[in-house]
């Protein structure tokens, strides 16, 4: 009995430890990590299935979006329009290089397919998709412009509530819809 007192005192505060670490801010833990790498890439990959990429920019679009460079902290994007085509203007913390190529950086307008609501904006430092892909309008910061385009994802496999793909979710976001 008493061995057994003396072992359980001794587990009870590792067990009561690894409860806690389960709980709470899980934005900094591995698995969100891992989901920050993996949901770009998901995305990417549905740019490739043509009934998913957007021809026309959605309507009812918000005045403001998140936004995010790809393995760098949360931005946002202003929503305009000039002389009919869409412009997003990029705010945040870290913007592509200006000696990226041409053809390596772009973003992505992202849009739920079920709701129909724009969720946000992932850029990306990559290869570009293929000129004959439609272009929505385009992606501006500092004194650079690239493309935008746009895709339908299904938002709950590829940003998960614990560890949001763009961040907190924005409040009052407009819906967007099918064109």
């Amino acid at each position: 009995m008493t061995v057994f007192r003396e072992t359980a005192s001794r587990v009870t505060p590792l067990c009561l430890t690894l409860l806690a670490s389960c709980g709470g801010d899980r934005s900094h833990s591995p698995t969100c990590g891992l989901a920050q790498i993996a949901g770009p890439a998901l995305i990417q990959q549905q740019m490739t299935i043509l009934p998913y990429v957007l021809t026309d920019a959605p309507r009812g679009l918000p005045g403001s979006l998140p936004a995010r460079v790809i393995g760098m902290q949360q931005g946002s994007v202003q929503v305009t329009y000039a002389r009919g085509a869409l412009t997003m203007a990029y705010d945040g913390p870290v913007f592509p290089a200006g000696a990226v190529s041409d053809t390596t950086v772009y973003g992505l307008l992202l849009v739920d397919d079920s709701t129909q609501r724009a969720q946000g904006v992932l850029i990306y430092e990559s290869r570009r998709p293929p000129k004959n892909y439609p272009q929505l309008g385009a992606l501006t910061a500092a004194d650079r412009a690239v493309p935008l385009y746009g895709v339908r994802v299904d938002w709950p496999s590829v940003s998960n509530p614990r560890c949001p793909l763009l961040g907190a979710a924005a409040s009052g976001a407009g819906a967007a819809a099918r064109p």
